[in-house]
């Protein structure tokens, strides 16, 4: 089958590689219809994300038809010929952390957790084509794709829904939806968003599905203009950090008392104008840091007293100079985690079947499989106007 691979630094390609097949008794195999490049397969394509190696295949957001199962899967619960929802993350169903719907937390779903436990202390779930950190499974940018705990994994697509729209609940959908949910939103809230890509664009829209009076989404309109104007296009007030003082903009914004709560939609690779935000590019170039914080510093900073900051963006390693005493003499609340997806496909199917939402709003571009280097090349660039590509697999 045909697949993208990864080459080594801002290198991808596509490759022949063998298909996969079935190893454990509750994997499928699935024929992948629609994939996408995610903001955080920039950080494996940057270098940022260790544990990478030659060949690896990326990819965490398919979706797709069962072609194969094995003999232990329920097959009430999924069979050959669904056409299926492939979460990002991959969790087993029965373990601690899956019983108090903690999918990403999954004890049992990373064969490598050892790696993640050197470098973190305890291991997150295992995540499709996203590192030897978080097990090294194959991605699904590819033709096919093997999905281990396949009767807890995958969720079948309504005929309705079509792949434009269901695709994006394998992993933006829900991540920016659980970012507003850790915010506990009431009546009256102001939400401010730092970065418009694709989960700083759901997690606006989130925001005023769970009842937020005000979105205000920051970005830099001088490099990437058409986020901006998404956001606009989903209700947000935007800042534009280049030309305007985020912080007394937020402060006007809500009459001196800063916003409820703040999502950085941005993590590890933040650009900024300040002097912090320099500091930390020069010291990822030199290899003195991981990390590039500079949108949460913001958001610590800019965060009303007793207010929530929720972290949905990427972080790989440690970073420096975070602003703590801000955060405890404020009173804050920190929320974060990679998406526990198994808890919010299913309401969010609902949502899209009520019209509530169109999650193809996102989509910039759409291209084969074969042009994925081109691809990843334009989005990590900003060129074209690229906010989100589709990739098929088929073509």
């Amino acid at each position: 089958m045909k697949a993208v691979t990864w080459c080594g630094i801002r290198k991808v390609g596509v490759d022949t590689v063998p298909d996969p097949k079935i190893i454990n008794g509750r994997d499928a195999i699935v024929r992948i219809t629609s994939t996408c490049i995610c903001g955080s397969d920039l950080h494996l394509y940057d270098g940022y994300i260790p544990a990478m190696k030659p060949g690896d295949i990326l990819g965490h957001e398919f979706m797709g038809i069962v072609e194969e199962v094995g003999p232990n899967v329920d097959q009430s619960k999924v069979k050959v010929g669904d056409r299926v929802i492939v979460p990002f993350c991959i969790a087993c169903g029965d373990c601690f952390f899956c019983k108090k719907q903690l999918y990403s937390c999954c004890d049992n779903s990373n064969p490598k957790s050892w790696l993640a436990e050197k470098a973190f202390g305890f291991a997150t779930a295992g995540l499709f084509g996203y590192s030897h950190l978080t097990g090294g499974y194959a991605g699904g940018q590819a033709q096919y794709a093997r999905v281990p705990y396949a009767d807890h994994q995958l969720f079948k697509v309504p005929g309705e829904i079509p792949d434009e729209q269901a695709v994006f609940l394998t992993d933006i959908f829900p991540t920016g939806y659980m970012a507003a949910e850790n915010c506990n939103i009431q009546p009256g809230d102001t939400v401010a968003v730092w970065g418009c890509g694709p989960v700083g664009q759901f997690a606006i829209r989130s925001a005023y599905l769970l009842g937020a009076e005000k979105v205000v989404a920051i970005d830099d309109r001088g490099r990437v203009p058409e986020r901006l104007k998404m956001a606009e296009d989903g209700g947000a007030i935007t800042i534009d950090m280049r030309t305007e003082t985020v912080y007394d903009k937020l402060l006007t914004l809500t009459g001196g008392r800063g916003p409820d709560s703040c999502i950085d939609a941005v993590g590890m690779e933040a650009h900024g104008f300040t002097v912090d935000a320099v500091m930390d590019k020069v010291k990822a170039a030199t290899m003195l840091a991981t990390d590039r914080p500079h949108a949460l510093r913001q958001a610590i900073n800019c965060c009303r007293k007793g207010g929530i900051v929720s972290i949905p963006g990427v972080y790989g390693g440690v970073v420096d100079k975070l602003p703590m005493g801000a955060a405890m003499q404020k009173g804050l609340t920190f929320r974060m985690g990679q998406t526990h997806m198994h808890k919010y496909v299913q309401p969010l199917i609902e949502r899209v079947q009520r019209g509530e939402i169109d999650p193809s709003f996102v989509i910039t571009h759409r291209m084969p499989l074969s042009q994925a280097p081109h691809a990843y090349e334009i989005f990590n660039k900003k060129q074209d106007g690229c906010i989100k590509v589709v990739l098929d697999p088929a073509a």
